[in-house]
């Protein structure tokens, strides 16, 4: 297997759906989104370079002007991803001046604006992040995993991600309470309520929107990498085997082979020939 470059496709004719699948393009993503056919992606999971982040990488974009970069690239993905996908942006702010800086929050209000649907955001904590201190701050042990969507009705296929019903189980429902057998209004005044004895005698539970992952992954030689457990969380959530699952920076190709080996097809699109060519190399060893 070798990267494919953009100008492959092009033999006088548009491009089929299937020669965007299975493959890792080389190429800048804001000119390679244009030519892939509309809705024709299911998932779109990406962790571009953050403001001002990976300069010797990707050369950094000053987080003044993060949202009118962006914007463009969202619109493409908008425009490329199925009624029912769902786009999931792994960013996080970064301090400017002793502050954090909004280029995040904007983009989220830039996004809504475009059409986007801000459905969720999942936390992604790093469980096993090195400890430190600044003068005003302490290490930053999470990241944000923002959801996006083009429908209030997509794809979610929840069972497949819950956990084991743990000690809990064996613990907090051993003896209910009364209130515990019925559904207990909240008593903060928030307008949820529970019925704990609902969850008697199950084996499984859904998880909630807080990852607890590692940062370990086996791509390190990309200055961004994220580990393998991070992207295929996302893609067991919303796709389906088939479904095709697109990477727009698709970096040392985490989310190519986290896709390959849930049997989903893959779209990554990465700019730097280097990390391409370690996409191919892990892909191919599998494939």
């Amino acid at each position: 297997m070798s990267p494919v470059q953009l100008p492959l496709h092009f033999n006088g004719s548009a491009p089929q759906l299937a020669d965007w699948q299975d493959q890792i393009i080389m190429g800048d993503c804001q000119s390679v989104l244009p030519t892939i056919p509309a809705q024709s992606v299911d998932l779109i999971v990406t962790s571009p370079p953050y403001a001002d982040s990976r300069k010797k990488t990707y050369g950094g974009v000053h987080p003044d002007d993060y949202v009118a970069w962006f914007l463009p690239i969202s619109a493409e993905l908008l425009r490329i991803l199925k009624p029912s996908g769902t786009f999931i942006l792994n960013i996080k702010e970064k301090v400017v001046a002793g502050e954090r800086h909004t280029y995040v929050i904007e983009l989220i209000l830039a996004m809504r604006q475009q059409g986007w649907l801000w459905t969720e955001e999942f936390i992604w904590h790093k469980k096993n992040s090195y400890p430190g201190k600044w003068p005003n701050r302490f290490r930053d042990s999470w990241e944000r995993c923002l959801q996006f969507n083009r429908s209030r009705q997509f794809a979610m296929y929840q069972d497949s991600v819950m956990v084991p019903m743990g000690d809990w189980a064996k613990t907090r429902l051993r003896k209910l309470s009364d209130t515990d057998r019925r559904r207990d209004v909240s008593r903060v005044g928030s307008g949820f309520g529970k019925n704990v004895s609902n969850w008697v005698g199950r084996e499984k539970a859904y998880p909630t929107n807080v990852l607890h992952l590692a940062t370990e992954s086996s791509n390190r030689r990309h200055s961004a990498a994220f580990p393998l457990e991070l992207p295929k969380w996302f893609i067991k959530l919303f796709t389906q085997e088939g479904d095709l699952v697109l990477d727009p920076f698709s970096g040392a190709g985490t989310t190519a082979l986290a896709a390959y080996e849930l049997g989903r097809r893959y779209l990554g699109i990465e700019i730097q020939p280097e990390y391409v060519a370690l996409a191919e190399q892990a892909l191919g060893r599998i494939c």
